[in-house]
């Protein structure tokens, strides 16, 4: 099916504004393109905008990833401990999803399983209202990265939020908001890039991949997501990360009545 650019528009704007509140992206996309009346073959759709979202998360934290870069090339001990962290927290999701993926792809458009995965990700939002006051801790380490990574895994279920369930297991070990957002997006970066290359594998034959509507649909996930990363920092250090959790709740409750039991 082809992608209008008003359609690649839409479905961009949600995939960048959505990828970093912790509402679940993928859950959103799935809404919307039912919504728009958009059916992507396979997963390739959805990889697609992640990687614009990647390019979001590179030019938030340019600063960080440059001077994360600079200690590696001076052979500093910190700046390589980071990295071991990050691809240590990245294990997870990527044995999720190269083990699992069949599976993720053939549950992908359930509204009833969107439904009660929306609620799952409801409850850890809620949760960060109580480990929030307490998370005041700066320094990662090995057993901190390798929880965050296990929210990072389960999060690859559509409507589990990833920075919720990062950001929230980062917060029940007591890491700080700001470095446990920081490390959230920095480690997607490892799962977005490896989940790209693997899904250009399954490119359906005749894909063209510059389109006006997948065009449209990249630049708004790119710019849209810029934007959802600042303002998603300065709720955590307002300790509002739970705020969302009312949202998540109510569209689960409409994803299992109305598309799941009612078959709209």
């Amino acid at each position: 099916m082809t992608l209008s650019w008003w359609q690649g528009l839409i479905l961009g704007l949600v995939q960048g504004l959505t990828e970093f509140l912790p509402i679940s992206s993928s859950g959103h996309l799935v809404l919307a393109e039912r919504l728009v009346g958009y059916r992507p073959q396979g997963l390739f759709f959805e990889v697609m905008v992640h990687v614009a979202t990647l390019i979001s998360v590179l030019v938030a934290y340019w600063r960080r990833i440059v001077e994360l870069l600079q200690g590696l090339l001076a052979r500093s001990g910190e700046a390589w401990r980071y990295a071991g962290l990050l691809i240590l927290a990245s294990i997870p999701a990527a044995l999720a999803g190269i083990l699992l993926r069949d599976y993720f792809e053939a549950t992908f458009h359930s509204m009833a399983a969107l439904g009660w995965q929306f609620l799952v990700t409801a409850l850890l939002l809620w949760s960060t209202r109580y480990a929030a006051p307490r998370a005041t801790e700066s320094r990662i380490t090995a057993g901190r990265a390798l929880l965050i990574g296990l929210g990072q895994a389960v999060a690859i279920i559509p409507a589990i939020s990833r920075s919720g369930a990062t950001i929230a297991a980062a917060l029940w070990t007591r890491l700080n908001a700001e470095k446990a957002a920081e490390f959230s997006f920095l480690m997607s970066v490892i799962v977005i890039a490896g989940s790209g290359v693997l899904e250009a594998r399954h490119i359906p034959a005749g894909t063209e991949l510059f389109s006006p509507g997948l065009v449209w649909a990249f630049l708004a996930a790119m710019v849209s997501g810029i934007y959802a990363i600042r303002f998603l920092v300065g709720l955590l250090r307002h300790q509002r990360f739970h705020l969302f959790a009312p949202y998540c709740a109510a569209l689960g409750v409409v994803c299992l009545v109305w598309y799941g039991y009612l078959g709209k």
